[in-house]
């Protein structure tokens, strides 16, 4: 016991002041962690009990991308917090117009406790994090969205109790979403099939370090084009939207090569009976998922969405705290 607690204490003061920008950085305990943490903090929450832990800290969001789920629970998140939250739209700071970005990093470095940004290129946020000297959290980029991730790994624990050795399915593009997926589902042992058109597989770079992950944890990362295998047995089933943000050129053409990969009730026949559903939001009801399924039985998309919050606000007080 004295070694269990001697080891949490040291893996909370090695989270404190580190930057969130894929899961990939965050170790297996690390991220179970996270997710204790989420779960005591919506107790706390859901009982109407202060949890005032990062009483006057403030968090920068810088928007490059426009949101409702990113914004809405990392204010609310500082706010239960103690904290205070302060919005910084691209276009009202000097983000890589008029400042470089390293400058604008270690600028806002003197005034916020942390800053959390959602923007279009990975190499964005990368450059910001290597010239701050407070923790900078990924909010979305083009390649990544483990913030998402960690509210749905938090989702699927509440439903099924455990993650290691569940088989998760996800339906359409190799995007930032599926890339985080596989990141997340391989560091908790979670086997993970991403079914996909040819030409939409997710980063080969992510998926190879992903079975290299999974042959620690026992995970299987699978790429398939076949959407049926996929949902074979499955005991969650994901997906998103077919055009990301910055693609809606490709909407219309997409949707002829998509549509094979439809979340519907004749493919759900095929996963677990007891299988949960979920999507990030918000949803093109009618294209990668029908109003069946999504506003089913086996859908937990609303609590997934609440769920941002508060796997938001487990990061937030592990890493923000003095």
């Amino acid at each position: 016991m004295i070694q269990s607690i001697q080891k949490v204490s040291e893996m909370k003061e090695a989270m404190k002041g580190k930057d969130f920008l894929t899961l990939a950085e965050f170790s297996t305990e690390e991220i179970h962690y996270l997710l204790k943490e989420a779960v005591e903090l919506k107790k706390l929450q859901k009982q109407g009990i202060p949890h005032e832990e990062l009483k006057g800290k403030v968090l920068g969001m810088i928007f490059e991308k426009s949101s409702t789920r990113t914004r809405v629970s990392f204010e609310v998140a500082m706010l239960q917090l103690g904290g205070h939250a302060l919005f910084l739209s691209s276009k009202d700071i000097q983000l890589g117009r008029g400042e470089t970005i390293e400058d604008t990093a270690q600028v806002l470095s003197g005034y916020l406790d942390g800053v959390m940004i959602r923007t279009f290129g990975h190499e964005t946020i990368e450059r910001f994090a290597s010239a701050s000297s407070i923790p900078i959290i990924n909010g979305l980029t083009d390649t990544h969205h483990p913030a998402q991730i960690l509210a749905d790994l938090l989702t699927i624990m509440e439903h099924k109790g455990e993650l290691s050795g569940l088989k998760a399915a996800y339906f359409g593009d190799g995007n930032n979403v599926a890339h985080s997926l596989i990141e997340g589902a391989a560091k908790v042992g979670m086997h993970f099939t991403i079914a996909c058109p040819p030409g939409y597989e997710p980063d080969e770079a992510i998926v190879s370090k992903a079975k290299e992950v999974g042959k620690e944890t026992g995970a299987v990362i699978t790429v398939t084009v076949d959407p049926f295998e996929a949902a074979k047995d499955a005991d969650v089933i994901i997906t998103d939207v077919w055009a990301s943000m910055g693609q809606e050129e490709e909407q219309e053409a997409r949707e002829g090569v998509f549509e094979p990969y439809q979340v519907n009730e004749e493919l759900c026949i095929n996963a677990n009976k007891k299988y949960i559903f979920m999507h990030c939001l918000p949803a093109h009801r009618g294209e990668e998922v029908t109003s069946e399924i999504i506003d089913g039985s086996h859908s937990v998309v609303y609590q997934e969405a609440e769920n941002r919050l508060h796997a938001q606000k487990a990061l937030l007080k592990l890493l923000l705290k003095s």
